[in-house]
């Protein structure tokens, strides 16, 4: 019944988030009950409009692509959302180190204590328009004494804390919550896609050794590093998949909507598997008066590739294809690096490069890391595949 149904949404509890990329907006639905893992009951991915780069650049077109992904996920879970979580990237997004020191209230460190200690680290000299949207303690010092990562309960007069501050632009993240807030959604709170992606494929042993993350999207490359088990550095560049459809686009002289089929493919076509299906069908005709009906094959270069398996009236250069997409990935990665060098930190930690994100799928991705970063690198992925 009705009651009984409302009654049961009342016990559990509903988290709702909503990734905002520049060629999907993803949302998911998922349920808490009695303290268990969440469990996901309801999940979309529905085509980016009016988000160029992680930047709203059309608010009218984000709100109708983020109204159709909620809409579709609320019918799957057979629930209606009013909080969600909503991811924010893009270059914008800026990140710092600071420090926050506060006397112990009693004689031994509360909860309290630390959240001052917290509250202190943010009253930083920021620009008027910057925004900090998390403050990420890294490590406690009491009484001169490093390296704690939980301090309460512990003895101590003075109470330091080492925090990571991810900042983005006022302007920026409002422009993302008028275009959920149009959909008739609260914004309970914004997430760093680099930051949640590192929570969700990073192990901690990678985290305590030292290791950098690449979630490499459609329209930017997010970048987090960690050192000693906490993250030191956060940012976004605008380069990603999009980057490497219109370079194929270019070299080969397709349409860009040809081209991302290309570079979705690659692996089969760099492997003629396309061609190999092909003759792989079914025909009643002896296969004698086939040979006979087939006409004869144009002498062809080894190196070329026939596209036509995949509804494109082209051959193209397979060491052509592979030289377009290797030159931007390694544009991409150098950016990354020079980013992360201009700050200060190398971006080649001790556990190497941990990918992430759908351009992280493209062949030999992981050897073109380990060639501009001279450390090993490791891809994982989580592919959402529901669409409307």
């Amino acid at each position: 019944s009705k009651i009984n149904s409302a009654l049961k949404n009342m016990a559990r509890k509903i988290i709702t988030a909503i990734d905002l990329g520049s060629s999907k907006v993803t949302t998911v639905i998922s349920s808490v009950e009695d303290n268990q893992t969440p469990s996901v009951i309801g999940v979309c991915s529905h085509t980016s409009k009016g988000i160029k780069k992680g930047v709203v650049v059309n608010i009218d077109d984000a709100t109708n692509a983020i109204s159709e992904s909620v809409l579709a996920a609320e019918r799957m879970a057979g629930v209606t959302v009013s909080d969600v979580y909503v991811s924010i990237n893009g270059e914008q997004v800026t990140s710092l180190n600071n420090k926050g020191v506060v006397a112990v209230s009693g004689s031994e460190i509360t909860i309290d204590d630390t959240y001052r200690a917290i509250e202190n680290a943010r009253t930083l000299s920021l620009p008027d328009n910057l925004n900090p949207i998390h403050i990420i303690p890294r490590e406690f010092v009491v009484d001169n004494q490093g390296g704690i990562k939980y301090p309460i309960g512990m003895s101590g007069g003075r109470l330091e804390v080492e925090t990571h501050i991810i900042t983005a632009p006022n302007s920026y993240w409002q422009n993302i919550r008028k275009c959920v807030e149009q959909v008739g959604l609260n914004v309970y709170d914004v997430i760093f896609s680099g930051w949640a992606s590192s929570l969700s494929v990073l192990t901690e042993t990678e985290k305590e050794l030292g290791v950098s993350m690449l979630d490499i999207g459609s329209g930017t490359t997010s970048i987090t590093i960690f050192e000693e088990g906490s993250i030191i550095y956060s940012s976004s560049i605008p380069l990603g998949g999009n980057s490497i459809t219109s370079d194929i686009a270019i070299g080969l002289q397709v349409s860009l909507e040809e081209a991302e089929k290309i570079k979705l493919n690659m692996s089969d076509i760099l492997d003629n598997k396309a061609a190999v299906a092909k003759g792989k069908g079914m025909d009643s005709t002896p296969a004698l008066l086939r040979r006979k009906d087939e006409p004869k094959e144009k002498k062809t270069k080894v190196d070329d590739i026939d596209l036509s398996g995949y509804g494109i009236d082209k051959r193209v250069s397979k060491s052509t294809l592979q030289e377009i997409v290797e030159a931007r990935c390694e544009e991409i990665f150098e950016m990354a690096k020079e980013n992360v060098s201009k700050s200060g930190y190398n971006i080649g930690m001790p556990a190497g490069v941990v990918l992430t994100g759908g351009t992280g799928l493209l062949r030999n991705i992981t050897k073109i890391v380990q060639g501009v970063f001279g450390v090993s690198a490791r891809l994982i992925h989580h592919m959402l595949v529901y669409k409307v």
